[in-house]
C-alpha cells in the first residue's frame, strides 16, 4: 500500500495553479508554484498525519475536483481529467485558507511542528507564512482572500477546529 502523499500534493498544486494562475513570466510562475507547494504540502500533512491516514486515502480515493471545478467555473477538457481524480477537496480548501491568511499559515506550521506526525512539510515555509513583496506580486490571484473564499470556506471550520484543539486561546 502506498503511504505517499505525492500524487495528492502534485494534483492539488496543479489544480490551484490552473484555477488561480500567476501573471506572465517564468519567475512569477515559479514563485506561485513554490507558494502553492508549501500550502498544499502543509495542508496535506495536517489532513493526513499518519501512514495509516495516507493508506486509507489511497484505499478510499481522494474526492476529485468536480465540486471545486463547479465552484470556480472551470470546465476541464476531456483529456485533462485523469490527474484531477487525485485532488483532495479538503486539502485544496485548507491550502486556500493558508494562502489567504499568512498568520493562519504560521499557526498551522507551528501546530504541525508540535504535533506527533509521521509526515512533515519539508523545507521552509517562509514564502507561505511571511511572503515578500515579490511573492505576493507573483501570485496575486492565488493569495487573494476574496477570490479564494469559495474554496477556502468549504472546509475552513475543520481546519480551525484542528488547529484550535491544542491552542484554544489563539482562536
Amino acid at each position: 500500500m502506498n503511504d505517499d502523499l505525492t500524487p495528492v500534493i502534485a494534483a492539488s498544486i496543479r489544480w490551484l495553479l490552473a484555477a488561480y494562475p500567476a501573471p506572465g513570466g517564468a519567475l512569477s510562475r515559479a514563485l506561485a508554484e513554490a507558494q502553492a507547494r508549501q500550502a498544499v504540502t502543509l495542508a496535506a500533512t495536517l489532513r493526513y498525519p499518519s501512514d495509516l491516514d495516507v493508506q486509507l486515502l489511497h484505499l478510499l480515493a481522494p474526492s476529485g475536483s468536480n465540486r471545486l471545478d463547479r465552484l470556480t467555473g472551470c470546465e476541464p477538457q476531456p483529456d485533462d481529467t485523469a490527474w484531477r481524480s487525485w485532488i483532495d477537496e479538503t486539502v485544496v480548501s485548507w491550502a486556500a485558507c493558508l494562502l489567504a491568511d499568512p498568520a493562519l499559515a504560521a499557526h498551522a506550521a507551528h501546530h504541525q511542528a508540535l504535533t506527533v506526525s509521521e509526515h512533515r512539510a519539508t523545507g521552509g515555509l517562509r514564502r507561505l507564512t511571511d511572503p515578500g513583496k515579490r511573492d505576493t506580486e507573483a501570485a496575486p490571484l492565488l493569495r487573494h482572500p476574496d477570490l479564494l473564499e469559495n474554496i477556502a470556506g468549504l472546509h475552513r471550520p475543520e481546519l480551525l477546529e484542528l488547529l484550535s484543539a491544542n491552542h484554544a486561546e489563539l482562536f
